[in-house]
């Protein structure tokens, strides 16, 4: 069974989300902000992380950042879902170590298929 973090300060989008893998067999864990994502990140034993750019506290980017720069998490794959759609966005998303980078809104199937890229 795979451990993803899912980060997200929407409640919507985690039911979103977490709804999109439930029959996938993945252990979850929701983290509300940048902050709590990335104290859980580093406390767990992650397969794949989730991040939402707009968080409190810190965004995605600040997060993914952080990450990859962490000898012990960078390995983790970053996969950024947000509305934030302009090529620039992507730039950064992509310049801060993410992984993949999916677009609001967006299908399941999408979901599932970047996830599947990293994660057996």
């Amino acid at each position: 069974m795979s451990k993803i973090l899912i980060a997200d300060d929407s409640n919507t989008d985690i039911k979103y989300i977490s709804d999109a893998l439930k029959d996938s067999g993945h252990d979850l864990t929701i983290a509300s902000d940048g902050e709590e994502a990335e104290q859980k990140a580093k406390a767990g034993n992650f397969d794949l992380i989730i991040l939402d750019v707009v968080m409190p506290k810190k965004n995605g980017f600040q997060v993914c950042r952080a990450l990859k720069q962490d000898e012990n998490l960078k390995g983790i794959p970053v996969i950024i879902i947000t509305s934030k759609s302009q090529e620039s966005d992507k730039f950064w998303g992509r310049k801060q170590g993410a992984d993949e980078y999916i677009t609001k809104p967006f299908e399941a199937v999408q979901l599932k298929s970047a996830i599947r890229k990293y994660v057996r």
